[in-house]
């Protein structure tokens, strides 16, 4: 017979600094190679290597092998969903470098939170969806399918297995909405493979493409130049976010 849930051995493995900016970095989605993860916990390889086989030892990280290159990636929904109520309760880091500031720039104006999308972008997307009767907002049930089916999403093929199809996240950046569960993983999927969405070079930013910023116009009417004009799509802030 088993007795309480155990947390403690959830917050020893992740209570570390360098653990906890790692699991940050993997919240983008992505499976990243420990060089790439060592960099995000400013530590050293062999460092990130340790601290790396106690996150997937705990349950939160799976690793992947393509050939002889390992990637690591969030072990999943529910450790993601974990990380992200952490993450709203939780201390801003430090701000100590302009590339640092830059990032976090970027990903406060739009950035996925593991498989949704997120930041001020995220936020106004739920707020317009809401507007437009899309959502109920004391629910965060779907309600006219319309505005779903113009940002290219099929709600009608979606809540056939055991995730929720909707639910809300506090955004930790915004402390407000944002859309999440089967249904937001599908907008952002719907997002970029229409090239309305790409992702920033490094860290878990999105930018919005001109084409983006027509399409969210006229689907639904987000005008993101002036909700977050650092989500845009600009080359000088993609080469230093």
């Amino acid at each position: 017979m088993d007795g309480d849930a155990d947390i403690s051995a959830v917050a020893a493995a992740i209570g570390h600094p360098a653990r906890g900016r790692m699991l940050m970095a993997m919240l983008g989605g992505r499976a990243l190679p420990a060089t790439d993860l060592a960099k995000a916990g400013r530590v050293s390889r062999s460092t990130a290597s340790a601290h790396l086989a106690q996150l997937t030892g705990a349950g939160l990280v799976d690793v992947e092998r393509q050939g002889r290159h390992r990637y690591h990636r969030i072990a999943g929904q529910e450790v993601a969903e974990a990380i992200e109520r952490l993450a709203a309760i939780a201390p801003p880091i430090e701000i100590r470098s302009l590339s640092d500031g830059n990032r976090n720039t970027a990903q406060r104006a739009a950035r996925s939170c593991y498989d949704h999308l997120a930041g001020a972008v995220g936020v106004g997307l739920f707020d317009c969806l809401c507007e437009l009767g899309a959502l109920h907002s004391d629910t965060v049930t779907v309600g006219e399918p319309a505005a779903f089916t113009a940002l290219g999403v099929d709600v009608s093929a979606l809540g056939q297995g055991r995730r929720p199809l909707t639910r809300s996240c506090i955004d930790w950046t915004e402390r407000r909405r944002h859309l999440a569960g089967e249904l937001g993983a599908a907008v952002l999927t719907a997002l970029f493979e229409q090239a309305w969405v790409v992702r920033r070079p490094k860290g878990r930013a999105v930018a919005v493409t001109p084409r983006g910023q027509a399409g969210l116009r006229d689907a639904i009417g987000l005008e993101v130049g002036a909700l977050a004009p650092d989500a845009l799509d600009r080359t000088p802030l993609r080469r230093v976010a």
